[in-house]
């Protein structure tokens, strides 16, 4: 099996602030965008073909630090696209990267998540295939769920 470097997975997506993320003032809630930060994880864990019943069985990721800036307004029903990629990759941890912007293109928001890679309860190294998959590193899916 040859592994191969490709681009460091990302995920960007193109949205409008729903009524269900924004408080009585019509803007994002600041609540929300950590959920929104989540499906964007979610959402990069599905493309690398990381499964989700080898997740839930095997490994859990509690998030141990998020930091968020917010630097613009976003209003209700305002479109924004958000962007999420691996920022580091640590022993058993993963750092994302975050990254909102408005209409105009102007950075709202940024930060980061990190989470930790759990087994058992306590942290292990991040598995092998997920650490190839999450540096960019293709190889046959199959054995992705493999570490």
């Amino acid at each position: 099996m040859t592994n191969k470097h490709v681009a460091t997975p990302l995920v960007e997506f193109n949205r409008r602030l729903r009524w269900a993320d924004a408080d009585a003032a019509g803007r994002l809630h600041f609540p929300r965008i950590f959920e929104i930060i989540e499906e964007a994880e979610s959402e990069l864990l599905r493309g690398i073909e990381w499964p989700m019943d080898v997740r839930r069985k095997n490994y859990d990721f509690p998030r141990v630090h998020v930091e968020c800036r917010f630097l613009r307004i976003l209003a209700l029903d305002a479109p924004f696209r958000l962007r999420l990629t691996v920022g580091k990759l640590g022993r058993s941890s993963i750092r994302y990267d975050y990254e909102v912007f408005d209409a105009g293109e102007e950075l709202a928001i940024e930060g980061t998540m990190t989470v930790v890679v759990l087994q058992n309860g306590k942290p292990t190294e991040i598995p092998n295939a997920l650490r190839a998959a999450l540096n960019g590193e293709t190889s046959d899916p199959r054995h992705v769920a493999q570490s």
